[in-house]
């Protein structure tokens, strides 16, 4: 019989191989080890004391910090007892967190840091639902009759019993509603996207299944786990699989503690492995003479390894020589010096990824595997698989999944892991729910071999002053992969013809500056940086698009999109509606010139 929820996955773990590691943390320096007897008994201590502190059922409890065991103790323990778990994004404003704590009608808030602390104090009148608040460090320092440290908040628990919280979990359903993920509201105030113990439960064991995982995996935990991919995939699946995963509090830290943990599963966002790829390739350019040689070589045997395995065949004698020369030879160090030697599982999802750092990774003998999804189908629609992998396609659906396209192309999806509605909004549900089958918003074409490519997005679709329809998404996708750039947010509603906003790419422009002589704080402004991208413009962007769909002017904005700045969300989607009013004026700039492309 399939668990009710993934704590019975918990239970199970911590009767089977109690002794075993289930999360590593690091404090102070220092790596320590917590077993899956003693998460399950921390899991326990949370719910009674959320049980002596009044919570129970459709209780929701808020949780905002960083990742570490704490954030997954308070959430499971929340879904524990009856009720929901719901993260906050450590980016938020105190008006974000603001919405989300009242919207959520939450009792209980569990936050990480004083600073953290201090933006919920500042709208404190304003959430009068909110009866505690844990606060995971310098709770000393706080003087407040509902603030409790973490030490205090599991002592209340003397005052509830096992049998009690036994209880509550076993009169829970699948159909329960058990966390909130609310979205990243990249068009206005974050919906509570409602998901169940079924979809939770259903899901993690569906996607664990079809990738392969096993116990004997090793996971980080790094990206926010306010958001579904992470929560999935290093929350969920390990409580399924019964895997360790290890916290990393600080995801600038993320190239150190993939040294110390060698994960073999390691999902990142495009941004990060982007950002690695940078890295990377100014350490290879930096190669001379034979090293060089053996670089060019070694990766074009990886591209030909790759395309074989992708497609699931075998290689021949003679690449199978070539292979393992080329592993000893280059292979392994570039693997052990980014911390991926061991590494079976690599997997990019949230958002596009474009297809050229895609084979980048697979010259290096990296097969990335590229999988969609959204909150409302609890992470998952498609996936490519070892051994079933198209670049350019977001893969197959997942097994059990049911996707298929309207009418106008847009992604549909039936299953198991599809969710019970918004929060609070029912419009909203009705709208996106309909006779069972979740409209996703994103536009998809099939190849004949079930692959699903994504083709844009429904409300970010183009329409120009002639009446022509164009998803924007393709061409940014070119845009980014010109070495220069970062970000590229295209512009043309309304307008006669196309024109973007770029930025620059830290790594890559550093180098470039230097080459060139320039000021890094002003190259964005060089004659020298702009004939560079307007030359990859003509040569690699626009002929690969319909005449509609060139780039007829640009510009390079002063800065990078960031959290900080408006532009993107916590998961570095761009906020098109941000970047078109922030930039009005440059945009408003660029069509006064009129068509220089």
């Amino acid at each position: 019989m399939a668990p009710t929820t993934i704590i019975h996955h918990l239970e199970r773990h911590a009767a089977e191989q109690g002794a075993r590691i289930a999360y590593r943390d690091k404090l102070e320096g220092h790596w320590r080890s917590t077993s899956w007897a003693e998460f399950n008994r921390l899991v326990r201590t949370a719910a009674k004391a959320m049980v002596s502190l009044g919570l129970g059922t459709g209780d929701v409890v808020t949780i905002l910090g960083a990742n570490r065991p704490e954030w997954s103790i308070s959430a499971l323990a929340a879904m524990r007892v009856g009720g929901i778990s719901a993260g906050i994004y450590t980016t938020c404003s105190p008006e974000e967190i603001s919405y989300i704590v009242g919207h959520a009608e939450s009792k209980l808030l569990v936050v990480e840091t004083l600073e953290q602390y201090e933006r919920v104090a500042s709208i404190r009148g304003e959430l009068g639902d909110l009866q505690t608040i844990v606060l995971l460090s310098d709770a000393d320092k706080v003087d407040a009759d509902d603030v409790l440290s973490w030490d205090d908040f599991m002592a209340k628990s003397a005052d509830s019993s096992d049998e009690a919280i036994d209880e509550i979990l076993d009169a829970i359903t699948g159909d329960q509603v058990a966390d909130f993920i609310y979205t990243s509201g990249t068009t206005g105030p974050p919906k509570a996207v409602m998901l169940t113990h079924e979809n939770l439960v259903w899901t993690a064991q569906a996607l664990g299944d079809a990738v392969k995982v096993d116990a004997e995996e090793v996971g980080l935990s790094y990206l926010p786990l306010s958001h579904i991919a992470e929560q999935s995939g290093t929350m969920l699946i390990p409580l399924s699989y019964g895997y360790e995963v290890w916290y990393c509090h600080n995801g600038l830290e993320l190239a150190d503690y993939l040294k110390d943990v060698r994960p073999t599963v390691f999902f990142g966002v495009p941004r990060v492995w982007e950002r690695i790829e940078a890295g990377v390739s100014g350490q290879l350019a930096q190669a001379e003479g034979a090293k060089a040689k053996i670089a060019e070589w070694a990766m074009g045997v990886g591209t030909e390894m790759t395309k074989v395995k992708n497609a699931g065949g075998t290689p021949g004698a003679a690449l199978k020589v070539q292979y393992g020369i080329a592993e000893k030879l280059f292979f392994s160090k570039i693997k052990a010096a980014l911390g991926f030697d061991r590494c079976k599982f690599m997997i990019s999802g949230a958002a596009p990824i474009p297809r050229a750092i895609l084979e980048f990774y697979g010259s290096l003998d990296m097969g990335i595997i590229e999988l969609y999804g959204q909150s409302e189908d609890t992470g998952p629609t498609t996936t490519n698989l070892p051994g079933a992998t198209k670049y350019g396609t977001v893969g197959r659906a997942v097994p059990g999944v049911e996707v298929k396209l309207s009418e106008e192309d847009e992604i549909l999806v039936r299953g198991k892991n599809v969710f019970a509605g918004y929060y609070k909004n029912q419009e909203a549900t009705d709208e996106t729910l309909i006779d069972g089958w979740l409209h996703s918003g994103d536009l998809g074409a099939f190849d004949d071999d079930g692959f699903l490519s994504i083709i844009g997005r429904k409300k970010d679709i183009i329409i120009t002053s002639g009446g022509k329809n164009i998803a924007p998404q393709n061409i940014e996708e070119l845009l980014s992969g010109i070495d220069l750039v970062s970000h590229a947010v295209v512009i043309g509603e309304q307008q006669r013809f196309l024109v973007t906003l770029l930025t620059l790419e830290p790594e890559s422009s550093a180098k470039f500056a230097e080459e060139h002589g320039l000021d890094v704080e002003t190259m964005h402004e060089s004659d020298v940086v702009r004939s560079h991208i307007e030359a990859a413009i003509k040569a690699d962007v626009n002929p690969q698009m319909a005449r509609v769909e060139h780039v007829r002017n640009f510009v390079v904005l002063p800065g990078e999109f960031s959290t900080d700045g408006g532009e993107l969300t916590p998961t570095f989607k761009v906020k098109r509606k941000v970047v078109n009013e922030k930039y009005a004026d440059q945009i408003t700039a660029l069509y006064d010139e009129g068509q220089l492309l």
